[in-house]
């Protein structure tokens, strides 16, 4: 995209405003998620199958993310992003003061309905205002903006976590998230000339490829997000300090790498992103389970989190191929589709991770070729993309 085309997504109203929510997500989230299995080992005690106990918990609101469709009865679309971002920051502070197992379960869920809900209407939100050329530009940039958004909330905590207790730690970051969604209750950044969406269940079988997609995503990340982190803490010992570094590095690379994926998508299309995606996890989540040195297990979690991103090319493959009043409620069911496995899949792992840690990250293994075999059936039919109006003549 040209300068006058990225200039005109920065003045759309919902662009700034979507921005400033995400980057209150990422701190609310990354400090949670920083702090999360330390939090867990060393102040609670938890092993394996506690942790992937809460990590269902915490996967219940994604699973009944299509209620969103039923709360868009109640509030403005945006208004809702801004009501979740305000449920998640009241998640992260109160979690330091509640340092027990159902503690941490309860606010851990408080969190969850917070983050997952926003996560349903900014896609939502992006794929109804950006058209299929801006979107990915738009994803991309967001990504990169909430990765630097996650270095500042990680270095803080690589500063702090000598001195500060989990507690404050907790308490800071959370009430960040809540000031700025205080801030987007306050704006209106709407614009009422786009098409009006659908306020109920959608479920159709066109879309099913999208669905298969976002089922498997879910699985596989799951064991990504659970146990990735959780065997560097446990198995090789890595501190909060050392955790911290390694979430700066993924984000200082995605900020640079995503502006490079929505490119990607744009010249080449989803089913290649996507088939790179899948091949580079298959190989990945194996040396997970058999490359059993501490820094080679480090740098895989560096390369997973970069491909991470690439899933962003499975919401524009929708937005090519749905119809435009089908996407605030494709956006919730395809979130309760990706996590129809999700709930149940740290529990079963954590499981599993007692008789040997190797079989969950085998399981993401066999996860990544199936979604390999899906990804070329995506076939989105050949049309001029829809672009933002040129430039007059000597702006070019």
């Amino acid at each position: 995209m040209n300068k006058f085309q990225i200039d005109a997504i920065r003045k759309v109203p919902m662009y700034r405003y979507l921005l400033l929510l995400s980057i209150a997500s990422a701190i609310a989230f990354q400090g949670w998620r920083t702090l999360f299995n330390n939090f867990a080992v060393d102040e609670i005690g938890l092993n394996g199958f506690n942790v992937g106990f809460i990590q269902s918990v915490r996967e219940i609101p994604g699973f009944l993310s299509l209620l969103v469709v039923y709360l868009l009865l109640i509030f403005k679309e945006h208004r809702l992003s801004a009501y979740s971002i305000l449920t998640l920051g009241l998640g992260v502070l109160l979690t330091g003061f509640f340092p027990s197992y159902f503690g941490l379960a309860a606010t851990t869920l408080i969190m969850s309905v917070g983050f997952h809900y926003f996560e349903t209407t900014n896609q939502s939100l992006t794929l109804q205002y950006f058209d299929r050329l801006q979107a990915p530009v738009v994803f991309a940039r967001i990504r990169s903006i909430s990765a630097i958004s996650n270095i500042a909330v990680g270095l803080g905590i690589f500063i702090t976590a000598s001195f500060l207790t989990f507690k404050n730690q907790y308490l800071i970051i959370g009430l960040a998230a809540v000031g700025i969604a205080i801030w987007a209750l306050l704006k209106n950044p709407v614009d009422n000339s786009l098409p009006a969406q659908h306020k109920k269940m959608i479920l159709r079988k066109k879309y099913w490829l999208f669905y298969v997609l976002n089922l498997l995503s879910g699985a596989r990340r799951q064991i990504f997000v659970v146990f990735a982190v959780f065997l560097l803490v446990k198995k090789y010992d890595f501190s909060i300090q050392e955790i911290t570094v390694l979430f700066v590095l993924n984000n200082i690379i995605a900020y640079f790498f995503n502006p490079l994926i929505a490119k990607g998508i744009n010249k080449f299309g989803e089913r290649k992103i996507l088939s790179m995606e899948y091949a580079s996890l298959f190989i990945i989540f194996l040396a997970y389970a058999f490359l059993e040195n501490r820094w080679i297990v480090a740098g895989l979690y560096i390369f997973d989190h970069i491909f991470f991103n690439f899933s962003i090319a499975i919401k524009t493959f929708f937005q090519k191929t749905a119809d435009p009043q089908d996407i605030a409620p494709s956006m919730g069911m395809a979130f309760t589709i990706n996590h129809l496995t999700a709930v149940v899949i740290p529990v079963v792992g954590g499981a599993l991770w007692l008789i040997d840690w190797q079989i969950p990250f085998i399981a993401a293994a066999v996860l990544s070729l199936v979604s390999l075999y899906f990804a070329q059936k995506i076939r989105i039919p050949e049309q001029e993309a829809e672009v933002i109006p040129k430039a007059p003549v000597g702006q070019q």
